[in-house]
């Protein structure tokens, strides 16, 4: 842990805001492809299924954020709330995507595909556990439910992640294995969250 401490200095420089910064950069590169012609032959699809996985990754990055404090003493909690936000906006525009882009936004097809398709229900699983996660990542939100209701609540980032990784794994289809790959670091983080460190209480 000693190794961190160096890293944790230089961090606590960085303003928070950096986060929402850093994690915008995959959007604003994508966008660029978008308008180039750099997401190939089916760049609807192309967006849609890269803004669901970088939502994904920042999904489980901010899962990772309280092991490594607890595990390895680098401490990233100033960056999870950017973290969180930025992956339910990943989730919002993936989810435009398909239903603007893709759908043609008719309720009807939306609807049918919501009800049809397992890996399309489970992804819209995902959306409505993480959407009260986004709507009280502030601190008026925390003050008006209290710390201790907020910190519940913020459980739900546990069956959304899980419901995220089945959904990518569904949509995949054929052996799946970098979906599968994900689910495996979720249900690892999960696991590292029940052990119980001596003198450490789980937080």
């Amino acid at each position: 842990m000693a190794a961190a401490q160096p890293i944790n200095a230089a961090l606590r420089r960085v303003p928070a805001g950096v986060g929402y910064l850093v994690c915008a950069i995959p959007a604003l590169a994508l966008l660029y492809g978008m308008f180039s012609g750099g997401l190939g032959v089916d760049p609807i699809r192309t967006l849609e299924h890269d803004l669901g996985q970088w939502a994904l990754r920042l999904v489980i990055a901010v899962l990772c954020v309280s092991p490594l404090r607890r595990w390895g003493g680098l401490n990233l909690m100033k960056f999870r709330r950017s973290l969180g936000v930025m992956a339910f906006v990943y989730v919002v525009l993936h989810l435009m995507v398909w239903a603007v882009l893709d759908m043609g936004l008719r309720a009807d097809l939306i609807w049918k595909d919501i009800l049809k398709r397992p890996y399309i229900t489970i992804g819209m699983l995902a959306f409505v556990l993480m959407l009260p996660l986004a709507l009280t990542s502030n601190d008026l939100a925390v003050r008006r439910i209290g710390a201790a209701a907020w910190a519940r609540l913020q459980k739900l980032v546990y069956p959304a992640a899980l419901a995220a990784a089945v959904h990518f794994m569904l949509l995949v289809k054929a052996w799946p294995l970098e979906p599968m790959i994900y689910l495996v670091i979720i249900v690892v983080l999960l696991g590292l969250r029940m052990i119980r460190r001596p003198g450490r209480v789980t937080t």
